[in-house]
């Protein structure tokens, strides 16, 4: 299938037209003017050397040769060629809070929601960065591998929800632990580790566990979601109607807060930073801003395929018309002789 990589540029063939009528113009103008000369006898003989089918066929080159010049300008292109790409960034696995508390809205429209924002938002800043999701709660698992198919993670992303790990719960530490094994050994890229997560309820030793990272050439950073004065976490239904809202053993309504202590200690401990997400500020913003200062290495290459250009065939063909249209002589030089010899 043809596509356009300037599909612009198309737009310009709406002068062919207007080109065309004023061709047509000419000759019917150059007509009426001979017809004021004389008898037809006369205008024959006067024009009898003249090329006309020539001339009529030079201006169709002509023409053709601007359409063809226009159709190169938003560089047709068909078929595919296959090259392999090498990427320079560093591996990141992204591990992302899908505990109930994460349906608090004290981070508008709400912390999970919030939280995929962002993520998406960083998507859309990397690279040639490799990037990894951990999805965890009370548990930790991976949900995608690292991968340079950022379209795809985003899909994944948009997808998690606080189903999809029934044990309840913060077990940062285990984060840490299956994004630690998410990691390519073979490499030699910054291995960077990015926590999303309230911070409530921790199971585990996540300080230890991020030191313990930290010592193996990790780095890792935490974004704390919420507010320390904290709210009630809401139960909706699929259409946003809210239920109820989650109560303790006792009947008490639950309320989640912030704890910025711990998620500061977890980034201390694994010589990354944290960084607070709250109201309108963008936290993926001061996140790239620490990649950027990371030093880059090789993270592998991929096969990437790349429509192939074929606007040199359209440019050729026009300068090739361009010429020929110079070329068809205007007058009928053969006759011209003829009639010297005839005379003669």
């Amino acid at each position: 299938m043809i596509t356009f990589a300037n599909p612009q540029y198309l737009l310009l063939l709406a002068v062919l037209p207007i080109a065309v009528g004023v061709v047509y113009w000419a000759v019917q103008n150059r007509s009426r003017m001979l017809e004021r000369i004389g008898s037809p006898a006369l205008v024959r003989r006067l024009t009898a050397n003249v090329n006309t089918r020539g001339r009529l066929i030079g201006r169709v080159f002509t023409i053709a040769a601007l359409a063809l010049a226009i159709v190169a300008l938003a560089r047709p292109q068909w078929g595919e060629s296959l090259q392999a790409v090498e990427r320079e960034g560093v591996q990141i696995i992204i591990a992302l809070d899908v505990s109930k508390s994460m349906l608090a809205e004290d981070v508008r429209p709400s912390r999970l929601v919030r939280a995929k924002l962002e993520i998406a938002d960083l998507m859309q800043r990397l690279q040639g960065d490799e990037v990894g999701l951990v999805l965890f709660s009370g548990a930790a698992f991976l949900q995608f591998p690292l991968t340079f198919d950022y379209l795809s993670a985003r899909n994944f992303i948009e997808n998690a929800n606080t189903e999809m790990i029934t044990r309840q719960g913060t077990n940062i530490e285990q984060a840490i632990e299956v994004a630690s094994r998410s990691f390519s050994e073979e490499l030699i890229s910054q291995k960077v580790i990015l926590i999303i997560t309230d911070g409530e309820n921790q199971d585990g030793n996540a300080v230890e566990a991020a030191r313990e990272a930290h010592d193996d050439g990790t780095l890792i950073y935490t974004i704390g979601v919420g507010t320390a004065d904290g709210e009630p976490i809401p139960l909706r239904s699929p259409r946003g109607r809210l239920i109820e809202y989650v109560q303790d053993r006792q009947g008490n309504m639950v309320f989640s807060r912030l704890d910025e202590n711990v998620l500061r200690s977890v980034a201390e401990a694994g010589g990354g930073k944290f960084i607070r997400l709250e109201g309108s500020a963008n936290a993926t913003s001061q996140f790239t801003e620490e990649l950027a200062a990371l030093e880059k290495a090789s993270v592998g290459s991929e096969i990437e395929a790349t429509k192939i250009e074929r606007f040199q065939i359209f440019a050729f063909a026009s300068i090739l018309l361009l010429i020929a249209g110079e070329v068809i002589p205007d007058r009928r030089r053969n006759l011209e002789r003829a009639g010297r010899g005839a005379r003669l």
